[in-house]
């Protein structure tokens, strides 16, 4: 029944986008699929460094060295807002005729990490919600198959999402414009999310 209620309450908050489902959906309509699903690869990867803090206890540990954390999340929100402002000034080439930029699978696996892994709000998140599905008395090793499932429910979602985005660029084939601004407005949002992501006081 706690598996149960785990799932659905993941799946739930995967359907819900934030920061990570714009990057994700941004960077599969800009370079595709193949993209797209390194870019889930690596905010999963993000998250479960995350939850492996949460895991190992150090969640409170890491929101003493805030400063650190606040300056890492600050440069990805001026590298998202960049790449948005690049994005959103782009011609109206359509997909056949623009020559696509040069991205690798690990360039942006690592950016879909970084995005992910410096998001304060989803560390405290993670390490208030993840305990609840752990049953009176289990230790590490529970909450660490607890985070185990939570992370395969969050990567299927992510990837879900990174198919329709597939999806939606084949009906934005020949819109050049409209697709480069529905991208750039992607990745601004996600670096808006991750600008308002705040550690609580």
């Amino acid at each position: 029944m706690a598996a149960l209620s785990l799932v659905t309450s993941t799946a739930l908050l995967v359907a819900i986008p934030g920061p990570n489902v714009a990057l994700i959906v941004g960077n599969t309509l800009a370079h595709g699929l193949r993209l797209g699903v390194a870019t889930v690869a690596g905010t999963t990867l993000g998250v479960a460094a995350q939850v492996a803090l949460v895991v190992a206890g150090l969640a409170a540990l890491l929101e003493l060295a805030a400063w650190g954390f606040q300056l890492l999340r600050w440069a990805g929100v001026a590298y998202l807002i960049w790449l948005g402002v690049r994005t959103w000034r782009r011609g109206a080439q359509a997909l056949e005729t623009e020559i696509p930029p040069r991205r690798s699978v690990v360039a942006l696996l690592v950016q879909g990490l970084l995005v992910a892994a410096v998001n304060p709000k989803t560390l405290i998140f993670n390490a208030a919600f993840l305990p609840q599905f752990v049953a009176p008395g289990g230790g590490a090793g529970a909450l660490a198959g607890v985070a185990v499932l939570y992370l395969t429910v969050l990567f299927a979602g992510d990837l879900l999402w990174a198919l329709a985005a597939r999806r939606a660029r084949g009906w934005l084939r020949h819109a050049g414009r409209l697709r480069h601004r529905l991208t750039g407005g992607l990745y601004l949002l996600a670096g808006a999310g991750l600008a308002l992501a705040r550690l609580p006081r």
